[in-house]
């Protein structure tokens, strides 16, 4: 564990602090319709292209949602109905954290200020923000920046807001490819990769590894400082 102290701990929201349950909804939707192996052929379709959807200019999250399911019904091979994606979008403000969250996250907030970079949207994420269980000291978006990770602009933007440079902050993340990888580009030393079991590890990109929000008391150096209080 490093004891470097950052002067704010950045974190990503879908996935690392809330359950992001994309892959539940869809089986709510679809699940029905397809075999169970045709279904995890589709979880994996829609998985796939929400991240090629994120690549180009911003577009709003529900077009996000609504193109990654059309192109995953075509992949599939089933018919595309609008009001299944809009289905979809509608449940993601009803997802609250991991467990480990509200306790781990109120042990860091209480020496550092926590920050949120998510792709999300403004009128969307704050619903997730308010089921945390803990103080968030800046929420920043998607919508917000112009731009969706991994592309690096709203790291930048981050940063500059906070009025810090990249050795300044400790990001933390459950996913290589949205953020691990960008944070690691733009020479951020202090990575925390919080193992959900979404993407496999990767040594490369040099970061402390934590299996939950517990642990990243100790990974940001105050584990011994609240153990003496």
């Amino acid at each position: 564990m490093t004891q470097f102290r950052p002067k704010y701990v950045t974190f990503d929201c879908y996935g690392t602090l809330t359950n992001f349950d994309m892959a539940g909804a869809a089986r709510r939707v679809y699940g029905e319709r397809l075999s169970p192996e045709a279904m995890t052929g589709f979880v994996e379709a829609f998985r796939g292209y929400r991240l090629d959807e994120v690549l180009g200019p911003w577009k709003p999250f529900l077009e996000v949602v609504h193109n990654s399911i059309e192109r995953s019904c075509k992949r599939i091979g089933i018919a595309f109905k609008p009001e299944d994606a809009q289905r979809i979008y509608d449940e993601v403000p009803t997802w609250g954290p991991h467990p480990d969250v509200p306790a781990g996250l109120s042990r860091v907030a209480k020496e550092i200020p926590l920050v949120i970079l998510s792709n999300s949207m403004n009128n969307l994420i704050m619903s997730n923000v308010e089921k945390l269980g803990a103080p968030i000291h800046m929420v920043i978006t998607a919508e917000e920046v112009g731009a969706y990770k991994p592309l690096m602009k709203g790291f930048e933007y981050m940063l500059d807001k906070l009025g810090c440079g990249p050795e300044d902050i400790t990001h933390v993340s459950s996913s290589f490819r949205y953020d691990l990888m960008t944070a690691y580009d733009l020479g951020i030393k202090s990575k925390v990769w919080v193992n959900r079991g979404h993407e496999p590890a990767n040594p490369y990109y040099e970061y402390t590894e934590i299996k939950d929000i517990g642990g990243l008391a100790a990974a940001v150096g105050l584990e011994t400082a609240l153990k003496r209080a």
